[in-house]
């Protein structure tokens, strides 16, 4: 079998671009990943969905649009090796650019980059940087691939699915799925991490009450790092929702899980946040930086202390427990973990309890609150309404400043919109993010046709448009961000309505957007360092 060259990636992921059909897509990558080898198509899965390592290693490059570009413009000064690249080998290229750290590091990682886009023509160079962006845009994500594996392997999806949940790694379904080997049982695996039950947005509590059949359990929603707990023994590993491992970063949790929980194996799911001195939680960056770190860790333990609330349990003494229902499982979670290392919860039927509840989280720099389904199991990697999320938010009216063609179903739309604030002093729009979300199917078509009347550039991607069309833009939080222009992110940004009977003139200006994300820390702490 002849090693899978990349141009081959590249002549796909051009069909797929082309290609609306969802089924069509499925057979597409189906065929192809039957002419790889297990290795090579378990490489290919990623690469597909704009992945540079494996789900649970998670190993970034670091390298800038800046150093790419550098890159791009020079020649290499030295290519040790020529002649079509192979996924395999961009994949070990890949490795290599993530392993180059420490001083000259910038250096090192542009002589790689330089030899290896040297060895790609102008398209599957295009296509390469869409995949070290992490941003395809041909309509193929990870459902999509589960649907590819089904295919595969011949298993119902909802097996699939259920297999999906176990692993927690697309790359290795694939892999599996063309040696065979799929159709085997997998079961829970105390240290091989799995994707968490995920939430649903909701904006209303009575709603959710309603939802959940007149009666639900609330938690704090907690503003920090999902981490998912495996202990064995006196062993304790500790996971991120992305599944890599992050114990080393965290000794003092470590420390702390070791003598509150007391059972010899667990897996159990919960939520770190970095608070202040007097123990209000900082904001989500600051427990990400922490969370994250790789260096000085025992001088950040001191400055940037971190708390653990555990609000779930998937394993208790190798009896795997997820089918079971939130009620039983939160009895048996409160029978071998400390009070104190507990989220706080509530059973009501009422919705001001519920809303006296979100209160007193807010006060204490929680993001809002969970509503859980008394009788959910737990779903490994799965979005659904058994849990829901229920938070604030705040709104602006910003304007759209330029828009990208959207991907899969909305590809024939621009329906990713660039939102900017207009600085008083200049008059200047200056960006402060992204969102596709909020817009229903002929709002977007309508949309699409004033964008391009609007339009004074056009590029592979979308196009720039004058500022005109001003949207009014819920959001959860804002962010510090060097991404932008106005060195600011809105998290969570969704489209609430189109504001046509204001003018970009009208719209909230650079310097408000300063003095809210200032007031934030009113309810949240301050970090130290």
């Amino acid at each position: 079998m002849m090693a899978a060259s990349f141009s081959g990636l590249v002549e796909l992921c051009k069909t797929l671009e082309r290609t609306n059909s969802r089924l069509q897509k499925v057979r597409l990558i189906s065929n192809y990943l039957q002419a790889l080898s297990p290795e090579e198509g378990k490489i290919a899965s990623y690469l597909l969905i704009g992945r540079i390592s494996e789900e649970k290693s998670d190993s970034p490059l670091n390298v800038g649009w800046r150093l790419v570009k550098t890159a791009i413009e020079s020649s290499p000064s030295l290519t040790l090796v020529t002649g079509p690249l192979t996924i395999q080998e961009l994949w070990t290229i890949f490795r290599i650019i993530s392993n180059i750290k420490g001083e000259g590091s910038r250096e090192k990682k542009l002589a790689v980059l330089q030899s290896l886009f040297s060895r790609c023509s102008r398209e599957e160079l295009g296509w390469l940087l869409r995949i070290i962006s992490g941003e395809m845009r041909h309509g193929v994500n990870i459902g999509l691939l589960l649907d590819v594996v089904s295919s595969l392997s011949g298993l119902e999806r909802d097996k699939v699915r259920r297999l999906d949940m176990i692993i927690g790694d697309i790359g290795e379904l694939v892999r599996l799925a063309l040696t065979g080997e799929l159709s085997k049982q997998f079961e829970l695996r105390i240290f091989s991490p799995v994707r968490p039950m995920l939430a649903e947005m909701c904006y209303d509590i009575q709603d959710a009450i309603h939802r959940h059949g007149g009666k639900i359990f609330i938690e704090p929603k907690y503003d920090g790092v999902r981490i998912q707990i495996h202990k064995q023994g006196n062993d304790i590993r500790l996971f991120t929702r992305r599944l890599s491992d992050v114990t080393e970063s965290m000794p003092d949790i470590v420390d702390l899980l070791s003598s509150s929980i007391n059972v010899h194996s667990a897996i159990l799911d919960g939520e770190v946040v970095a608070v202040d001195a007097s123990g209000k939680a900082l904001p989500f960056q600051e427990t990400m930086r922490r969370v994250t770190r790789e260096r000085d860790i025992e001088e950040a333990v001191k400055t940037v202390p971190l708390r653990i609330w555990i609000f779930d349990a998937l394993m208790i003494n190798d009896e795997v427990i997820i089918d079971k229902p939130y009620v039983e499982r939160r009895k048996m979670l409160e029978a071998i973990v400390k009070r104190d290392l507990l989220a706080p919860n509530l059973e009501t039927d009422s919705k001001d309890l519920a809303e006296e509840f979100l209160r007193r989280a807010i006060e204490q720099g929680h993001e809002g609150i969970m509503a859980k389904h008394p009788l959910s199991p737990y779903i490994p990697g799965k979005r659904g309404a058994s849990w829901l999320k229920i938070k604030p938010a705040d709104s602006l009216d910003l304007v759209i400043i330029a828009a990208e063609w959207g991907h899969g179903r909305r590809s024939r739309w621009l329906s990713n919109y660039h939102l900017a604030v207009r600085d008083k002093d200049t008059g200047n729009y200056l960006m402060v993010g992204k969102t596709f979300k909020g817009l229903t199917d002929n709002e977007f078509e309508l949309m699409t046709n004033r964008l391009i009347s609007l339009k004074v550039s056009e590029h592979e991607w979308g196009v720039t448009v004058k500022p005109s069309i001003v949207v009014e833009v819920a959001y959860n939080e804002i962010q510090r961000s060097p991404h932008y222009e106005s060195g600011y992110a809105l998290r969570f940004a969704r489209i609430i309505r189109i504001r046509d009977d204001k003018s970009p003139e009208e719209i909230d200006t650079y310097q408000r957007l300063k003095m809210l994300y200032q007031r934030q820390f009113e309810m949240k702490g301050r970090s130290s360092m």
